[in-house]
């Protein structure tokens, strides 16, 4: 019974030990990176900048890489490692801006620049976090504004023919007016003249 009490206290001691050993060995292993995409769908007009935006997280420093899969073919953006180096692909120069977040910005989109955004983050331990971003690029339609402005003109023609319109008659009802009031006063002079004769 004794020594049963006796090395319950050790027992405790030990499972102490184990756990700190436990919890020191996890923080000091390898850990896993992380990558989160805020915004997986992005829709954009011709010339228009985008920022394809990730956030990640891990132990090591991280080597980001970016690539873009279309119709037309894949083709690699750009590749960095934190405080290392910035490989930019020449297709892509002067295009491109890279953030230490993981993100990058892409200026004046066109057409081609459609599709799907992959990047990956590796980190030191050989551990990898992917990410996924459809791009929707849209041309300005500018047969709907040619339309506006030939519905515009139409309308302020429209308008100022009904004007015109609305002038003329105003000054043919003041002449008839007047020819009304001429013809009334001359024959009031005629009933007069007969009135006097007779």
């Amino acid at each position: 019974m004794n020594h049963t009490q006796r090395s319950q206290p050790a027992l405790d001691g030990w499972c102490s030990i184990t756990s700190t050993l436990i919890t020191l060995l996890c923080l000091s292993a390898p850990g896993g990176v992380s990558l989160v995409v805020p915004q997986p769908n992005i829709n954009a007009t011709v010339a228009q900048n985008i920022l394809l935006s990730v956030e990640y997280s891990c132990r090591g420093i991280a080597t980001i890489e970016w690539k873009h899969v279309s119709s037309w073919g894949t083709t690699s953006i750009v590749e960095w490692k934190i405080g290392n180096y910035v490989n930019i692909s020449t297709v892509y120069k002067d295009r491109v801006t890279t953030f230490e977040n993981g993100s990058i910005q892409l200026h004046n989109v066109g057409m081609r620049d459609a599709g799907y955004y992959f990047v990956t983050v590796t980190e030191e331990y050989g551990n990898n976090a992917y990410g996924t971003i459809i791009v929707n690029v849209y041309e300005i339609i500018y047969e709907d504004l040619h339309f506006v402005a030939v519905l515009f003109a139409f309308l302020a023609a429209v308008s100022a023919i009904l004007i015109c319109f609305m002038w003329l008659c105003n000054k043919s009802l003041h002449l008839f007016q007047k020819k009304t009031h001429k013809l009334t006063a001359s024959t009031t002079e005629e009933i007069e003249l007969e009135t006097i004769e007779c």
